[in-house]
């Protein structure tokens, strides 16, 4: 506590506790420090989203412009062919990158859910490729597919010459050994989702149903399976983003080639807007894919909100 201070006039006024200083610190303190990411980010995140929304109403080419062209670059993108390849090569890659991961995710998931032996060792292994980037798979990836040193050579030298696996070059299948890549290094994530989903499942509703005659299989069919739905939602939703954003696997595995071939809007936006100088239309291209997030985004978040609101 502070000491009273005395007037000229002999009146005793009471000091301010020091306690109140300290609190007053210490409820600042974490503002002052947190306040440089905070701005950091208000600039560096939602500032460049805001800009690079107006630059794509410009027709701004090698260096931005910022009078205002209307929908200009929307219309150019939106009947560019090479547009839409990448559109449809993201649907093929998302579809099936989401849906091989949450197939083998969950089965994996039920595998090590028995307490099998070894299970520390293969959850391991599992969820090795998860913590490597993009980069490192698409490389070692890159390595297996081609034709010269990798699968293909390897059959041949067993002595089957006539097996081919020609993916990596040929423009009709590019897309799926980017899929082959991205569920390798997913799919043990989305394992470990759902064997935490799992392992949070009342065992005496299990035991009831046992009791009751019901087989392991029509178990996990009707009663586990079932009750993993915000599991799957939430895989869906995490799996989606990283479709959407799919970028550094696509270029360190294909380049987005044979051509264009396995491009996907990604690429697309990074070779326009920095390759070949079309600010604008690159501006365009990244806000449709900003809005795709956004449209997954959403309606997760809503749902936390609604379902923390209910509890």
């Amino acid at each position: 506590m502070g000491t009273a201070k005395v007037t000229d006039s002999g009146a005793t006024l009471p000091a301010a506790p020091r306690r109140s200083l300290l609190a007053m610190i210490e409820e600042l303190l974490p503002k002052i420090v947190l306040a440089p990411t905070t701005l950091a980010a208000i600039i560096f995140i939602y500032g460049f989203i805001l800009w690079t929304a107006w630059i794509s109403f410009t027709k701004s080419r090698m260096l931005p412009r910022y009078d205002l062209a209307g929908l200009y670059q929307y219309v150019k993108l939106f009947t560019n062919d090479r547009w839409w390849v990448a559109c449809k090569n993201l649907l093929i890659f998302g579809g099936l990158f989401i849906a091989i991961c949450i197939v083998l995710g969950l089965l994996l998931a039920i595998l090590l859910d028995q307490k099998i032996r070894a299970e520390g060792a293969l959850r391991t292994i599992y969820l090795y490729p998860m913590a490597l980037s993009f980069i490192v798979t698409g490389t070692a990836w890159k390595w297996i597919l081609n034709p010269g040193l990798g699968l293909e050579r390897l059959v041949r030298q067993m002595g089957f010459t006539d097996f081919t696996f020609d993916w990596l070059v040929n423009p009709e299948m590019a897309i799926y050994t980017v899929v082959i890549a991205g569920v390798w290094q997913s799919s043990g994530f989305v394992m470990a989702l759902f064997l935490a989903g799992l392992r949070g499942i009342d065992d005496s509703i299990i035991k009831a149903a046992q009791v009751d005659g019901a087989s392991l299989p029509r178990i996990y069919r009707r009663i586990i399976i079932p009750s993993l739905r915000p599991v799957f939602f939430s895989a869906v939703i995490i799996l989606g983003h990283i479709a959407i954003k799919s970028f550094d696997l696509v270029v360190v595995l294909t380049r987005g080639g044979p051509g264009y071939a396995s491009d996907v809007p990604a690429t697309f936006m990074y070779t326009f807007a920095f390759t070949r100088s079309r600010l604008g239309f690159g501006a365009a291209s990244a806000m449709v894919m900003f809005c795709g997030v956004m449209a997954i985004i959403i309606p997760y978040l809503y749902s936390e909100l609604r379902t923390k609101s209910d509890g």
